[in-house]
């Protein structure tokens, strides 16, 4: 509990407008975009590094928790404030400070939208890859303190192989800078990739330094459907091999079709049980070819139609049906749970089959849609809180899903993170000791567990 004392500093610090005590204001900060909801005592907006650092030292002192907020976007609780404590917003720290087209960097403060900073760089000619589905609403904050991807992480990579430095405010509230501007540095411990995924347990991003790629000069977008999943599932191992080279590679099921089926710009024939959404970019020539070898390909693999994107327009309505998809789930049943596991290339189609045979087992719409380019795919288990028993057997389901994933050499989380959600399942994958040594690692830079308690680790959370 904050005591009665802390509300008057925390006023202080960012000042009467910028702080949120009633019940009505914080619950608004009590929830993201899972099913999990707990109300902070406190809910603050600071605007520079300077109040954030003073925060945080207060919270150091009064032994109080604080949790990092961007846009509150994130699919594993990660900013649920399960302890109470103060929430910190980050979103009046939304400067774009640098570009620098010489450098092929840019410096931007946590609480920029991406879509902002992604036309921000365009403008000039440059590039930032990253492309989460939130993209229009998400922040890089919650990206690099998520390590956030996107549909064309199977060219490109995801956010960690972009951010070059950071500026972090550390659990005792002393600010420090990691990382470099350069493309190369190996100066000490490689701490930027220490805070990248901490999902806000290790210390508070003010200032992030990214690097930046030339835009492509020219991208067409394909599209090809395939009347089993299994046939969909295979074709992504195939094409992956060929040499054709996507840059970007999404797969979708024939539930996750029907959900957004009117945003499409072509009606698929009946009995099209799956999709696989592609594009390539580079040179307008090499770009051409590699799509019209693409296409060919596909319909080889049994495909039909395959269709290309005759205009700028087409291609973005099919890409804004693949970010919709998540929220249009929620026409089938009213709840669900969102897992984005990833398996090695090759293990994708026992993976999908394994999907079907939890579904039927379970009697649980499981549709699976995602990154199946880089073998990252997005599961989502349906259910109805009103239907007794479905809740319990998601909840089982859950467990079926991330033991099949286990056993292909799989990984729990892609990109979502572990926060609250997946906490329980840590062990799966990682060995006992692995978990002490990180436990270890979070006590040095936060000995008092005030920095987003309760994540990533399972077990109720101890602060001293």
């Amino acid at each position: 509990m904050i005591s009665r004392n802390v509300i008057p500093k925390l006023k202080a610090i960012v000042g009467p407008k910028n702080l949120l005590t009633t019940p009505e204001e914080r619950w608004g900060y009590a929830y993201d975009a899972t099913d999990r909801e707990a109300m902070p005592e406190a809910v603050v907006f600071p605007g520079s590094a300077a109040e954030v650092a003073a925060i945080v030292r207060l919270a150091n002192a009064h032994r109080f928790p604080v949790v990092p907020r961007g846009a509150g976007t994130g699919k594993s609780g990660g900013s649920v404030p399960i302890e109470g404590g103060v929430v910190i917003v980050l979103t009046r720290l939304n400067r774009i400070l640098e570009i620098s087209r010489p450098d092929l960097v840019a410096v931007v403060e946590p609480g920029v939208i991406l879509t902002r900073l992604k036309q921000a760089v365009e403008t000039q000619g440059l590039y930032y890859p990253p492309d989460p589905a939130s993209a229009d609403f998400c922040t890089i904050g919650g990206n690099v303190a998520e390590c956030a991807g996107g549909a064309v992480a199977v060219q490109y990579g995801v956010t960690r192989d972009y951010v070059l430095g950071l500026e972090v405010v550390l659990p005792t509230g002393e600010l420090i800078s990691a990382g470099t501007r350069t493309m190369k540095g190996v100066v000490g411990y490689d701490l930027t990739r220490l805070f990248l995924g901490s999902e806000g347990t290790l210390g508070v991003i003010t200032r992030i330094t990214v690097r930046l790629v030339a835009k492509p000069a020219a991208r067409q977008t394909l599209a090809a459907g395939f009347a089993t999943l299994a046939a969909a599932a295979e074709a992504v191992s195939l094409i992956l091999t060929s040499g054709l080279a996507p840059t970007a590679l999404e797969f979708m099921d024939h539930v996750t079709l029907s959900c957004v089926k009117e945003l499409l710009p072509f009606e698929l024939p009946e009995g099209t049980l799956a999709l696989l959404l592609m594009a390539v970019d580079g040179h307008p020539r090499d770009v051409e070819d590699r799509a019209t070898r693409m296409a060919r390909f596909c319909r080889e693999q049994g495909a039909n139609p395959v269709l290309r994107a005759k205009t700028p327009e087409e291609a973005e309505g099919l890409w804004r049906a693949r970010k919709v998809i998540s929220p249009a789930l929620l026409k089938v049943k009213p709840h669900k749970v969102s897992e984005d596991v990833a398996v090695p290339l090759g293990a994708i189609p026992a993976l999908i089959a394994g999907l079907q045979e939890i579904s039927r087992r379970r009697g649980l719409i499981i549709p699976s849609y995602g990154h199946a380019g880089d073998g990252n795919i997005h599961v989502n288990v349906l259910y109805d809180r009103q239907v007794p028993g479905e809740r319990e057997m998601a909840n089982l389901a859950v467990e079926d899903i991330f033991t099949i994933v286990r056993k292909l050499n799989g990984t729990l989380s892609g990109e979502h993170g572990i926060g609250l959600t997946k906490a329980p399942y840590l062990g799966m994958e990682l060995s006992e000791a692995a978990m002490a040594l990180q436990r270890r690692i979070k006590q040095a830079f936060d000995p008092h567990n005030i920095m987003n308690p309760g994540k990533i680790f399972p077990g109720p959370a101890q602060r001293r």
